[in-house]
């Protein structure tokens, strides 16, 4: 029997911190060094925001470069691991009476999913589904779907939401490399503070004073959601991986669930930027 396998989200910023090594890509690239080698890994991004609940059930999914703006070294990425269909047609099973679409060719592997598991797993070796995120449903939908996933753990699936907590493109500070406005850190202090104490509270956030300035849009928030459903099913709190901003309005926190993982030294530099404000605003990078 597989070992009951870690679960994370992973704040992924800029598809930049894909060429680069920076403290937040060396904790991911820990996260993937230190966890068992999984069956398979499933992925909720913020970037497969749609109007299903679907999972990708092609054999070889592809890489997709759904951004604008950036250099073409970064469109130049390939991540070629292999699909899951089994794993595909699992989910489906196991999330009944919710219904889950198999997208055969639609989509692929969108970069909140590359950008990070190019540094977890460089080889490309170890399967990878995405779960979309279904914007008809609200917030209580998604905790509860991804409790319902907790079952895949013991099958040898690492689950990973990637998205950011606090995302605001429109109120980016070029001048805040490193740093967070006020408004921020209260955020993702408010979010660190339950996922790893009271997860089952993590729908208390959206009363948060300062989630309407935090999550504008909800798109990066929600894969937060599934690890507090897993977190829930398991019973224990999620710790923290790796937390700092980028650029005022970017959090770049991430947590795990059972995820025995050495912390980055913390002196890897700062998140990776985004485009020239000149040639592409940031709410047109996609990011």
């Amino acid at each position: 029997m597989p070992p009951v396998m870690p679960a994370a989200f992973l704040g992924h910023g800029s598809p930049m911190n894909t060429l680069e090594t920076n403290r937040y890509t060396e904790a991911w690239r820990l996260l993937g060094a230190t966890v068992p080698k999984p069956r398979a890994i499933l992925v909720v991004s913020a970037h497969w925001f749609v109007n299903v609940t679907a999972v990708t059930a092609m054999p070889r999914p592809r890489t997709i470069h759904d951004f604008y703006g950036f250099p073409p070294a970064l469109f130049d990425v390939d991540y070629p691991a292999p699909g899951a269909p089994e794993l595909a047609h699992e989910v489906a099973e196991l999330v009944k009476p919710r219904w889950v679409g198999l997208d055969h060719d639609g989509w692929g592997l969108d970069h909140g999913t590359w950008s990070v598991l190019k540094h977890a797993f460089p080889a490309a070796d170890v399967p990878v589904v995405q779960l979309s995120i279904n914007h008809t449903k609200g917030p209580e939908y998604h905790v509860e779907l991804g409790a319902r996933l907790a079952p895949l753990r013991e099958r040898g699936v690492l689950i990973i939401g990637s998205g950011n907590i606090v995302h605001n493109l429109r109120a980016i500070d070029w001048q805040q490399k490193e740093a967070g406005f006020d408004w921020a850190q209260r955020f993702d202090e408010a979010a660190r503070e339950l996922l790893t104490s009271r997860p089952a509270a993590v729908l208390d956030l959206l009363g948060h004073a300062d989630y309407a300035r935090a999550v504008p849009t909800v798109e990066h928030f929600y894969p937060l959601l599934y690890l507090a459903g897993l977190a829930q099913a398991s019973g224990q709190p999620a710790e923290v991986l790796v937390q700092g901003y980028a650029l005022g309005s970017l959090s770049m926190t991430a947590l795990t669930l059972n995820a025995a993982c050495p912390r980055a030294t913390g002196d890897e530099g700062p998140a990776a930027a985004l485009p020239d404000p000149a040639l592409v605003s940031p709410e047109n990078t996609n990011v």
